[in-house]
């Protein structure tokens, strides 16, 4: 039974973790597209009309989404190969970077392309 009980109370914890990382992410993807609309369409990887509807939310919507006890953001790097490129060991920090850029890019045009096939 108690072991029950520090389940129950790891799994609040987490939930508001998680709520509190989901208003982080809302609130800096509201600002980034607010300040520099298409960067923030490419960083984040979202689409045009999902940007408008970012930079339109209230705060009293935003803090209702971020309540979810599912995380709002995701790896795009959702691949072994690809996560492992990207954190060798020994690589430049400048070259990490930039081989992230190349690997989002990459991301990017695949799906424009899935999406004008459709």
């Amino acid at each position: 039974m108690e072991t029950d009980n520090v389940m129950s109370v790891a799994n609040g914890e987490i939930s508001r973790e998680i709520g509190d990382i989901n208003l982080a992410y809302m609130l800096l993807a509201q600002k980034l597209v607010k300040q520099d609309r298409v960067a923030a369409m490419f960083r984040l990887g979202v689409s045009s009309e999902l940007a408008d509807m970012l930079a339109s939310m209230s705060l009293a919507q935003i803090v209702k989404l971020a309540a979810s006890n599912f995380l709002l953001c995701s790896f795009r790097l959702n691949e072994h190969a690809s996560m492992s490129a990207v954190v060798g060991e020994g690589k430049d920090t400048m070259l990490q970077q930039a081989h992230m850029s190349i690997l989002m890019s990459a991301r990017s045009l695949q799906t424009r392309k899935t999406a004008v096939a459709a």
